[in-house]
């Protein structure tokens, strides 16, 4: 049940920043956007399930939500320097090592030898992948230049990812009760990031879209982790990289070389391969 839970953002996550990009607007817009749809979603759902929250509950899954908004604002604003087709992998490959490594150190979650062997392999194709759809020609003008802002911004992107999840699994917060803390977190930690730059507009409406499929996934992320752990449950949720790399590839008309082409779809292979692999390491 585990791992079809964690299927479910990989599906709803694999397709948002395509879809996003589609339905337009700058990175601020469609993050407001996004949260107000999470947080209609999580109205929803706290009416019908209603879980108890403690004041500890409220205040563990609003900071949560804050941490996903950091994550998501510089995640958008990677696009405009690397495209969809590099933006997507790149940050999934961090993401993918970055909370592996708090599942193995610090939640203990690879408890044998054969789990350690297939868990550093798991890594060693996702950081491969990540440097496969990084790779760009030294003839493309200022294209290095763009590659490194767009790598320093997924990197605060990451960590901003990386903690939205894991400082749930530190508390063991129940996913029924964090997700209309969150939601609230998200949505305010959007509005006080993005405020300077306007983001209230028609695309922030049309964003509300994308805000339903996240907050589908999320849920499916949150009921994920207690029962198959961070390492696990967010690697298989992850492995939806594939619908927005090939969607900016050819849907968004990303201007690339054959072989860069060919490099950005063999790292999507490496990073998804990773991910799978992760999944096993799981007892």
């Amino acid at each position: 049940m585990g791992i079809l839970l964690a299927l479910i953002p990989a599906v709803a996550w694999g397709s948002l920043v395509f879809v996003s990009v589609k339905l337009g607007g700058n990175a601020y817009s469609q993050t407001v956007g996004i949260t107000v749809g999470s947080l209609l979603f999580a109205i929803g759902v706290f009416f019908i399930k209603s879980p108890e929250l403690t004041l500890f509950v409220w205040g563990i899954g609003f900071i949560s939500g804050v941490f996903w908004a950091v994550g998501q604002v510089n995640q958008l604003a990677s696009v405009k320097f690397i495209g969809v087709s590099k933006t997507v992998p790149i940050s999934t490959g961090m993401q993918l090592i970055g909370t592996t490594l708090f599942g193995v150190l610090v939640f203990k979650e690879w408890k044998t030898t054969e789990t350690i062997l297939l868990g550093s392999g798991a890594v060693l194709a996702l950081i491969i992948g990540v440097v496969l759809t990084s790779f760009t020609q030294k003839s493309e003008g200022d294209e290095d230049s763009q590659l490194k802002k767009g790598l320093l911004t997924l990197l605060l992107s990451s960590c901003g990812y990386i903690a939205y999840v894991v400082i749930l699994r530190w508390f063991n917060i129940d996913g029924w009760e964090a997700i209309l803390p969150q939601a609230i977190g998200m949505f305010i930690g959007a509005v006080v990031i993005t405020f300077r730059h306007k983001p209230f507009n028609k695309y922030t409406v049309r964003n509300i879209l994308t805000g339903l499929m996240w907050a589908s996934g999320n849920l499916g992320l949150l009921l994920a982790l207690p029962r198959i752990g961070v390492a696990t449950s967010f690697s298989l949720s992850q492995t939806g990289i594939v619908i927005s790399t090939l969607g900016g590839l050819f849907f968004l008309g990303e201007k690339k070389s054959k072989k860069q082409i060919l490099l950005v779809i063999a790292g999507c292979v490496l990073i998804i391969i990773g991910g799978v692999l992760l999944g096993f390491t799981k007892d």
